[in-house]
C-alpha cells in the first residue's frame, strides 16, 4: 500500500500569502494551513512596490511551520517580476501591477506591433499591466540596463530557495511574449519590440524539477534534506483550474478572489479577431491545455469597499445585501476605471449616477450592486466564451475565495441559467499540491486528479432560479450606457 505523502504549497495572492500542507494518498486528499501572512504593497516615491523580502520571510516561516514535507511548490499572481544583476542580486523591490507606469504604454507598443498582430501572435488579452507593457515602460531605466536576469515572482522565490533559475510556462504565458500555439517564446514580437529574451531563464513546465532546498534554507526551516522543489502551475489561476472538480469536458470555470477569471479549458487557442475584440485571453495550463478566459475585476471591488467602511462584518452585510432589490443598479465589473485602489464606494456610485441609474448609497446597496455586476460579468464571459470557442457547457464551476460568498454563487447561477458547483475554496493550493503528487505517481492524469478532488472536497451546488429575462434586460441596459 502506498504511504500518504506531504507536500507544501506556497500560494501567494495579491493580498495575502499562505503555506498549505497537502497530504495525499491514492484515495485521500487533505489540506491544512501551516502559516498565513499578509501581502501589503508599499507606496514609495517612485511608485507602488511589492515587499518581496517580507513575502520570502513568510515563505520561510511557513515551511518551518509545515514540518517535514516530500516536496515544495510555489504559485502566485501573474505578470510581475524581479530583476537580478550580474551577481544574481535583486535590483530593487518588484513593481506592483497596479503601479501607474504603464499608463499610455500600450499605444506605443501598438505603433510597432499593431494590436491585432500582437493578439494573433500571443493570444493575450489587453491588460495595461501585462509584462510586455511593463518592460516597455522600464526601457531606458538604469535598473533594466543593469539587469542580467528577469524572474517572475514564483521563479524568484524558487531561486532563493534552491539557487536554480527557471521560467515556468503557465506564468510565462501571461507575459504576452509566449506563442500559445507552440508553447515557446514569440521571438518575432520580442525582436520587433526590442525585448531581450535572454533576460529570461530557460522555460520549464509543471512537474519539472526546480532544484533542492539550499543548506541555509534547511537550517532556517528545520527541514531535513534533501527536499525537492517541484515546478507546479506557478500562475495561481493555472493551479486553480487544475483543481476544478469537473467530471467531463463541458464545463466553464470561474476562479474567484481579488479577480474573477471566467472561461473554458481548451486544447487549442482561439486567436480570431472576434476573440481579441471580446478581450479573451489564451493562457497556458496543465498538460498543454489553454485557459481561455476573461479577466473581471472580481471581489477587489468589495474588498476595497470593505476597507473604506472600516471592515464591517461581512456576513451581516451580505444578509442585508440579499434583501436589496435585484439588478437595481449595475456597473461594468471589467472596467479599468476600477483598477486603482481608493474611494471605491464613491467611484461605484459615480458610475451609476453617470449612467442614469439609481445611485446606491448604503453599504448594503453598494454591495448588492457589486455582486449583481459580478454575476452579470460572469454571465457575459461564460456565454461569449462558449460562442467564440464553439464549446458548449452544462455546468459552471466556481473555485477560490468567492465560494464562501453564497450570494455571489447563487446570483451567478441565476445569471448564467446554469447549475453552479462551488468549491474547493483553496483551489490554487490544491492544484499546486496535486501536481507535486503526480511527480510521485500518487495521482494519474487530469481526469484522475479531478475525480480525487470531487470525492474528497466539500462542494455546494446552486440551481438557477428566477427570471433569466431580467438578466438579459440588465445586460442590455449596461451595454447602452
Amino acid at each position: 500500500m502506498t504511504a500518504v505523502r506531504s507536500y507544501a504549497a506556497v500560494d501567494l495572492g495579491a493580498s495575502s500569502g499562505r503555506v498549505m500542507v497537502g497530504r495525499v494518498g491514492p484515495d485521500s486528499l487533505e489540506l491544512v494551513e501551516a502559516h498565513r501572512f499578509p501581502n501589503r504593497p508599499v507606496r514609495v516615491p517612485e511608485g507602488l512596490r511589492w515587499d518581496v523580502l517580507s513575502l520570502y520571510a513568510g515563505v520561510l516561516a511557513g515551511l518551518r511551520s509545515a514540518g517535514q514535507v516530500d516536496s515544495v511548490g510555489i504559485d502566485s499572481w501573474a505578470v510581475d517580476y524581479g530583476l537580478l544583476d550580474a551577481d544574481s542580486a535583486l535590483l530593487g523591490n518588484p513593481v506592483h501591477y497596479r503601479d501607474a507606469r504603464t499608463e499610455g504604454v500600450a499605444e506605443k507598443v501598438w505603433a510597432t506591433v499593431p494590436a491585432a498582430e500582437l493578439y494573433a501572435a500571443t493570444g493575450l488579452q489587453y491588460a495595461p499591466f501585462n509584462t510586455l507593457y511593463q518592460l516597455t515602460a522600464a526601457r531606458g531605466t538604469r535598473q533594466l540596463e543593469h539587469a542580467r536576469r528577469l524572474l517572475l515572482i514564483p521563479d524568484l522565490l524558487s531561486y532563493w530557495l534552491t539557487g536554480e533559475q527557471g521560467t515556468e510556462l503557465t506564468n510565462a504565458s501571461t507575459t504576452q511574449l509566449i506563442d500559445p500555439a507552440t508553447g515557446d517564446w514569440s521571438y518575432d514580437v520580442a525582436s520587433r519590440l526590442g525585448i531581450d529574451l535572454e533576460l529570461f531563464a530557460p522555460l520549464r513546465r509543471p512537474g519539472d524539477p526546480a532544484g533542492l532546498l539550499r543548506a541555509q534554507v534547511l537550517e532556517e526551516t528545520g527541514l531535513t534534506g534533501p527536499v525537492p522543489v517541484t515546478t507546479v502551475g506557478s500562475h495561481d489561476t493555472a493551479s486553480a483550474v487544475a483543481a476544478v472538480p469537473a467530471t467531463g469536458e463541458r464545463f466553464a470555470y470561474i476562479c474567484t478572489g481579488t479577480w474573477s477569471l471566467a472561461g473554458l479549458e481548451l486544447t487549442a487557442p482561439v486567436l480570431t479577431e472576434e476573440s481579441r475584440a471580446a478581450n479573451f485571453t489564451n493562457e497556458l495550463g496543465l498538460d498543454g491545455t489553454v485557459r481561455y478566459l476573461r479577466n473581471i475585476m472580481g471581489l477587489w471591488l468589495l474588498q476595497e469597499c470593505l476597507r473604506a467602511w472600516g471592515d464591517p462584518d461581512l456576513g451581516g452585510l451580505l444578509r442585508e445585501a440579499a434583501a436589496v432589490p435585484a439588478l437595481r443598479s449595475v456597473v461594468d465589473a471589467g472596467d479599468a476605471a476600477f483598477l486603482a485602489p481608493g474611494r471605491m464606494p464613491e467611484r461605484i456610485a459615480e458610475a451609476c449616477r453617470a449612467s442614469g441609474q439609481p445611485v446606491p448609497v448604503s453599504p448594503a446597496e453598494i454591495t448588492r450592486c457589486i455582486l449583481d455586476s459580478l454575476a452579470l460579468a460572469h454571465r457575459r464571459a461564460v456565454e461569449e466564451a462558449q460562442r467564440l470557442a464553439d464549446h458548449p457547457v452544462d455546468v459552471v464551476h466556481i473555485v477560490g475565495g468567492g465560494t464562501r460568498n453564497a450570494l455571489l454563487c447563487q446570483l451567478t447561477a441565476d445569471a448564467c441559467g446554469l447549475p453552479v458547483v462551488a468549491g474547493p475554496t483553496e483551489a490554487a493550493a490544491l492544484g499546486n499540491v496535486l501536481v507535486q503528487a503526480r511527480t510521485h505517481q500518487l495521482v494519474g492524469d487530469r481526469a484522475d486528479l479531478r475525480r480525487l478532488l470531487a470525492r474528497t472536497q466539500p462542494l455546494t451546488r446552486y440551481t438557477p432560479r428566477g427570471d433569466a429575462g431580467r438578466w438579459r434586460e440588465a445586460e442590455a441596459r449596461l451595454a447602452t450606457r
